[in-house]
């Protein structure tokens, strides 16, 4: 069931994403972009674009569609002028959410997402009303089956502050921002592949939803994250909806 089981969850996550490739494709070249222009061309020198380079390759992303991307980030062209905005707001019996987007139109994106958040039994907050309960940091989950010694080996060489591991075997790895580049390059060196490795904004402690409000707490977050200006979309709500 869903909400009882991390690596579900995440599995759950993962599927919904392939199944939105061609967005999710949008998504990562407006990101890819973005990165270029703040950081430039090279990758290597570029721990951003190095991160969302690997999401690019992890989505199957032709490597013409992530060039171009580049040219465009670094010249300056049409369509490089993003801005970065996080609205906050609340689910399903007061869940906090955390909504990151890259828009070229800020009037548009709030009102998307104002009514993505009205439609589904949420509301918008001010700013700063949820976000004291996340943490921004590196994550990195590994499947059951790893090797937990070997994961703790590189990671907390590399700069990482934890490494959890849950009842199923999930192995979850935890690092300041900073250290992210760091981390990836210690595991990837060790041969360890990482099922998910992103920058997120973790939930400090989480509010299981089960049953209806599960199911409808999903479709909020399904609307959100269908949104062309949102990249990503964070709560601090487990959802079972076989409960």
């Amino acid at each position: 069931m869903a909400g009882h089981s991390k690596w579900a969850n995440i599995q759950h996550r993962k599927g919904r994403q392939d199944a939105k490739r061609g967005k999710l494709w949008t998504k990562i070249i407006r990101e890819i972009t973005v990165a270029a222009r703040a950081g430039g061309a090279d990758p290597d020198a570029n721990p951003r674009l190095r991160m969302v380079w690997d999401k690019a390759n992890a989505a199957n992303m032709p490597k013409d569609n992530v060039q171009r991307a580049i040219a465009k980030g670094v010249g300056g062209a049409d369509g490089s002028n993003y801005d970065e905005i996080r609205y906050e707001g609340y689910g399903i019996g007061g869940v906090a959410v955390v909504v990151d987007c890259m828009t070229d139109n800020r009037t548009r994106t709030v009102a998307d997402v104002r009514h993505a958040f009205a439609k589904h039994g949420g509301n918008m907050g001010q700013e700063g009303s949820v976000a004291f309960m996340f943490t921004h940091c590196g994550q990195f989950v590994f499947a059951p089956g790893t090797s937990e010694d070997v994961v703790m080996e590189a990671a907390l060489e590399a700069g990482a502050d934890d490494v959890l591991t849950d009842e199923e075997g999930v192995i979850e790895v935890i690092c300041p921002p900073t250290s992210f580049a760091a981390v990836r390059t210690a595991f990837e060196k060790a041969g360890l592949i990482p099922e998910m490795a992103d920058i997120v904004m973790k939930p400090n402690t989480e509010t299981e939803l089960v049953g209806d409000d599960a199911i409808k707490m999903q479709k909020l977050l399904d609307a959100l994250e269908s949104l062309d200006d949102v990249q990503e979309v964070y709560t601090n709500a487990s959802m079972d909806e076989q409960g």
